[in-house]
C-alpha cells in the first residue's frame, strides 16, 4: 500500500467516524452540530475530489515498455510479444491480435492472483477492443506461485485498419482505485498504456 492509498483509507476511516458523529447527534437532537459535522464531511471530500480530478486531468499518460513490468502490488505484467494471427477465421476485414503477457508474482510467501485484472487494446483512433472471449488458455487472472511467473496469451479482434496499437491493464471502474489520486485507473485519468509497435 503506498501513501496514496493510504491517504484514501485514511479519509474513508475519518468519514465513517464522522457519519457515525453525526448519527449520535441526530439520535440527540442536536441538528446544529449534525449539520456543522455533514459541512465538514462534504467539504473536505470536494477538496479531495477536486485534487483527484487536476491531478487526472494534468498528470501526462504513463507509457510502459515492450518488456517491461507494469505492476498491480505484487503482481507483474510484461508484455514480451504481439503476433497478428493469420486471418482465415474471420470474414469481416478484421484481423486477430495475440500479445503474449508475463505474468509474475513478486511477493515472497504464497500463490496470488491479480482477480480484478482485465486488458484491452486501444488505437491511435481511440478505438477499444475487448479480450476475445472464445480463446481458451492461462488468463490474466491466473494464480500464480510467489517468485513464479506464467504466459498468458490473450487474443484481441480488432478493425483491419487499425494501428498503432496499445494494450491497457486495468482493475475497471467497480474498484477503490477510481479514488486514488494519481491511479491510472483513477477518475479521468489516462491509462498506462504499452504502446504495441502494431
Amino acid at each position: 500500500m503506498n501513501f496514496r492509498e493510504l491517504l484514501l483509507l485514511v479519509l474513508a476511516g475519518w468519514t465513517a467516524v464522522g457519519a457515525a458523529g453525526i448519527t449520535i447527534s441526530l439520535v440527540r437532537k442536536e441538528r446544529r452540530k449534525a449539520a456543522w459535522h455533514s459541512l465538514w464531511i462534504v467539504a473536505v471530500w470536494v477538496i479531495y475530489v477536486t485534487v483527484l480530478l487536476w491531478t487526472s486531468l494534468t498528470k501526462p499518460q504513463k507509457v510502459v515498455a515492450l518488456g517491461q513490468d507494469r505492476c498491480f502490488d505484487e503482481m507483474c505484467f510484461a508484455v514480451t510479444s504481439v503476433q497478428e494471427l493469420p486471418g482465415y477465421l474471420i470474414q469481416d476485414g478484421s484481423k486477430l491480435i495475440r500479445v503474449s503477457v508475463r505474468i509474475s508474482n513478486h511477493g515472497k510467501e504464497k500463490m496470488q492472483s491479480e482477480g480484478l485484472i482485465r486488458a484491452y487494446l486501444i488505437d491511435k483512433q481511440g478505438r477499444r477492443w475487448e479480450e476475445s472471449t472464445a480463446v481458451s488458455g492461462v488468463q490474466l487472472t491466473a494464480k500464480v506461485a510467489a517468485g513464479d511467473s506464467v504466459l498468458s496469451q490473450p487474443v484481441f479482434k480488432v478493425a483491419g485498419d487499425a494501428t498503432g496499437l496499445g494494450l491497457v491493464f486495468t482493475r475497471g471502474q467497480r474498484q477503490p482505485g477510481v479514488l486514488v489520486i494519481g491511479d491510472s485507473d483513477s477518475l479521468l485519468h489516462q491509462r498506462t498504456v504499452v504502446w504495441l509497435g502494431q
